[in-house]
């Protein structure tokens, strides 16, 4: 089979898989804080809360706006793994990572009109964040990590 056929079949996978995991984790979180149960701990604490606004809230009730920079900048990253040949399996799944956070994010705004946030942390002041947001923020940090690691 061909590399850049499974370079595809990969990225695709780990998609799936991040975004199944993202919409899945929120779903059964906020189901179980909204009916009664609730978990705490020196770390972190589930807390819902629901944000019609990007990262911080900011651009809050602009739903439409972010719903098309999500799919925009969704589709540049895929365009980018399909137009490098030579891109190496580990920055394939974090671009998926980033993709499947993005989408994750994108499909509440969609479907709910607003994204479902529920990690709170207890050690420091910070705004209530849930799962895709984790990916996006660990796939632009890898990215990154990446570009200056194999800078030409």
């Amino acid at each position: 089979m061909n590399s850049n056929v499974l370079k595809y079949l990969f990225f695709i996978a780990c998609f799936v898989f991040w975004l199944f995991l993202a919409l899945f984790s929120s779903k059964l979180i906020v189901d179980n804080v909204t009916s009664g149960h609730h978990y705490s701990n020196a770390v972190f604490s589930l807390t819902y809360l629901k944000n019609s606004g990007a990262a911080f809230s900011l651009l809050e009730n602009a739903r439409e706006f972010l719903i098309i920079v999500s799919i925009v900048a969704t589709t540049f990253l895929c365009l980018y793994v399909h137009n490098n040949k030579g891109i190496h399996l580990v920055a394939t799944s974090f671009i998926a990572l980033l993709c499947a956070g993005i989408m994750a994010n994108c499909h509440e705004r969609i479907v709910l009109g607003y994204v479902r946030d529920y990690i709170h942390l207890n050690f420091m002041n910070f705004p209530v964040f849930n799962m895709a947001d984790i990916f996006i923020t660990i796939g632009v940090i890898a990215l990154i990590g990446i570009l200056l690691v194999y800078k030409k």
